[in-house]
């Protein structure tokens, strides 16, 4: 019922474990979009794609058990969900892409380089998680990490939650940017709020640490050229956790600092965003 409400923006790509919902626009060299966390493609459509899509073919995926895209399984890791991107987009005739990855969706495309490096023609990164970081998520996480928070609080939610506070929490995400007007809209309020994708979400945060831990000595290894763009007030992701130290450890990977900027660089600032990648494309040799 909840998908019911929103409708799908592209196509799909069937592999043998499911499908892969993909919004595709442009012509010209590949550009792959990975969205962060409890989001879907339609982050990036309601403004970014559309920007890039003079100059790219833009690809922007719902991950595995998000917005349309089917569950496979519930899979959780940067690792897992980076391969079935990596086969979706190679049936798609997919080649040499640039990957941009907001947030979560920059662990995933780091697990992609990580594992099909010689693939890809380059990355651009806003605000990726790509390390561990000290002390504890908060309290939600910890929380829907739960089984009685996976079983019946996350269920509960998903089907009592007023709007006002969605909105509250993507006023949270957003600061201290404003949220655009006709976001929540757009993303979809009822894919936000379904019950599968909060409950898978919230393992695969409380998940993650672990993950990039357990990838992050694999990062040195990595000579494609990538732009990292991270605001610093992001209090979500942390810039020096994250970002400082991938530029610290990868010589081809450089860093942009928005001053001021929050969370959602491809929303506070898409003009800088769209200039990443065409550097990125430079680098690569697409330009």
């Amino acid at each position: 019922m909840a998908r019911a409400q929103t409708l799908p923006e592209g196509g799909f790509v069937t592999l043998p474990e499911g499908r892969i919902h993909a919004v595709v626009r442009g012509q010209g060299p590949d550009l792959v979009m990975i969205h962060g966390a409890n989001g879907n493609a339609r982050d990036f459509s309601f403004d970014l794609i559309d920007r890039l899509a003079e100059d790219f073919r833009v690809i922007a995926f719902d991950r595995p058990g998000f917005g349309f895209s089917d569950d496979f399984g519930g899979i959780e890791t940067p690792l897992e969900q980076a391969e079935v991107l990596r086969v979706a987009a190679e049936m798609m005739g997919v080649e040499q892409p640039i990957l941009l990855g907001h947030s979560y969706g920059g662990a995933v495309s780091m697990a992609w380089a990580l594992r099909a490096g010689d693939d890809l023609a380059g990355m651009t990164l806003l605000a990726p998680a790509t390390h561990p970081w000290p002390g504890e998520l908060g309290l939600w996480y910890r929380l829907t990490g739960s089984w009685l928070g996976q079983n019946v609080m996350l269920p509960a939610v998903a089907r009592l939650a007023p709007r006002g506070s969605v909105e509250r929490t993507l006023a949270g995400v957003f600061a201290p940017d404003p949220v655009p007007e006709g976001y929540l809209e757009h993303l979809g309020f009822d894919l936000t709020m379904n019950a599968a994708q909060l409950t898978l979400n919230a393992r695969q945060v409380n998940s993650l640490r672990d993950h990039v831990e357990a990838m992050s000595p694999g990062y040195p290894a990595l000579s494609l050229p990538i732009e990292v763009l991270h605001g610093t007030e992001d209090v979500t992701v942390g810039l020096r956790y994250h970002a400082e130290r991938l530029v610290a450890e990868v010589e081809s990977a450089r860093l942009t600092r928005m001053e001021g900027v929050g969370h959602m660089p491809h929303h506070a600032r898409p003009e800088e965003v769209v200039a990443a990648v065409q550097r990125t494309a430079a680098r690569a040799g697409l330009r």
